[in-house]
């Protein structure tokens, strides 16, 4: 606690910026207020578009730079970084020039923060690796933070956090970009094409993704996927212990499926099973990997019994293969979470029948051709809006194992028309899936609102 007191007091007399004023920022600029700091907020947005939030921190005294060239005007002597920004962007370049240090909120959790860290990243499956890690560590007994990625910013809770107590978090690649800190346990849940219309190549994406091990010393523990060639490269560069795990195959130490469908642990030496993959509640395969991912992050400090006991009663995180309700027989799913190919891989592999799948969206530059076989698998009828759907169609069309008198594929102006029209062509028996495979930003401010967009759609038939 005293290493906290004293950051907040070597910040009293500085100039605290705080660049972007989305929701993760403004409990860090209420935690500046409080304690008594200099405070200047930057973002895009007049003053009129802020709302009541910006009101209050005017009424608390804090500055704003708002409007068109906001970024021109940049000062400070520690500016805190929305993730969405790139950190090479001329304003921090000019401020650092200065003598500023840029710096983010969670870079600086990770500094302050008291307790062991477990930190998750990937492509694919990290909410719900995140999920699970935090749910085995509370039903454990272990007071849990969750947060980064996931929702919730952890340095304004960083005065409650005991050395007894366990921070577990989501990071994106924009967030590692530019972290120079490592958490104790660091997971790689997978590495594929992803955000490639923000990070220069994917040169750049993979490197952001090692930065969650990068800074660990030798009493840190890496997870990664066996079965992921990135991955699994990364082990090369790890300096602490590394555990694998793996769908298809044991693994030198970590967590694996046997060919009997039983989780399996092992140390090298032994074995054994932790339980029957038909004891998860939430289906997939790509869960199955989800559960095995969150075993091998916390091996030692959970028992297999409330492993057991979390896999019979958790029922998923929202937005991801979520099931809606059953209307006219048809059943609706909403996987807004699906955005990227990868993910809607997963989704239609756990599907037991043909769909009627939507998607389309923002496009981030990632090519659709990996996921075209098992939309000819798996899908009966496509509706595709938005700014991919055109090249999601052509990627589909030109593949040679594509028969229209078995998917066809239908353009909507709208997700309004989309549901609608999912609706009209559906039979009972039928299952619906809100799979988009591209993010949500033509339409949506992210997938979250896009879920629920669906879902109040659904819930209005």
């Amino acid at each position: 606690m005293e290493n906290i007191q004293a950051y907040f007091e070597s910040l009293k007399g500085k100039k605290v910026s705080v660049v972007g004023l989305g929701v993760s920022h403004r409990p860090l600029i209420a935690l500046m207020c409080e304690k008594g700091l200099s405070v200047t907020a930057y973002d895009k947005k007049p003053m009129d578009e802020l709302g009541e939030f910006g009101r209050e921190f005017a009424a608390k005294g804090v500055s704003f730079v708002l409007g068109d060239g906001y970024l021109d005007r940049l000062d400070g002597d520690i500016i805190f970084k929305t993730p969405g920004m790139r950190g090479d962007l001329p304003a921090f370049e000019r401020a650092r020039a200065a003598g500023a240090v840029v710096t983010s909120e969670m870079e600086e959790f990770f500094k302050l923060c008291p307790c062991p860290i477990f930190a998750v990243t990937g492509s694919d499956g990290k909410t719900t690796s995140t999920t699970l890690i935090s749910k085995f560590l509370s039903a454990q007994g272990k007071k849990c933070y969750l947060g980064g990625n996931i929702g919730t910013p952890l340095l304004p809770k960083i005065f409650e956090i005991t050395p007894d107590d366990v921070a577990v978090v989501e990071l994106s690649s924009f967030q590692l970009n530019d972290m120079h800190r490592s958490a104790r346990t660091a997971v790689v849940t997978n590495v594929a094409p992803n955000h490639l219309d923000w990070h220069i190549d994917m040169d750049e994406y993979i490197n952001a993704k090692k930065c969650i091990f990068k800074h660990q010393n030798s009493s840190g523990r890496l997870v990664l996927n066996y079965d992921n060639a990135i991955t699994r490269a990364f082990a090369e560069e790890a300096r602490g212990e590394v555990l694998w795990f793996s769908f298809k195959q044991p693994v030198p130490k970590g967590v694996y499926l046997n060919e009997d469908g039983m989780i399996c642990v092992t140390d090298g030496v032994n074995v054994r099973t932790i339980m029957h993959r038909s004891l998860i509640r939430i289906i997939g395969d790509h869960n199955v990997e989800n559960y095995m991912t969150a075993i091998a992050a916390t091996l030692g400090y959970v028992e297999d019994d409330v492993i057991r006991t979390v896999a019979e009663t958790f029922g998923g995180v929202e937005h991801r293969m979520e099931f809606v309700r059953e209307v006219d027989g048809v059943k609706w799913y909403n996987d807004s979470i699906a955005s990227s190919p990868t993910r809607v891989i997963a989704g239609l592999k756990a599907q037991t029948q043909k769909i009627i799948m939507l998607a389309g969206g923002y496009d981030k530059k990632i090519p659709f051709e990996p996921m075209v076989p098992y939309v000819l698998e798996k899908v009966k009828y496509l509706i595709l809006t938005g700014a991919t759907s055109e090249a999601i169609r052509s990627a589909i069309v030109s593949h040679p194992d594509y028969n229209p008198a078995e998917l066809t594929i239908e353009m909507s102006p709208d997700w309004d028309y989309a549901i609608d029209h999912a609706r009209a062509v559906a039979k009972p028996g039928d299952i619906v899936s809100l799979s988009p495979a591209c993010a949500s930003f033509d339409f949506f401010a992210n997938f979250e609102k896009r879920g629920e967009y669906f879902k109040n759609k659904v819930h209005a038939f």
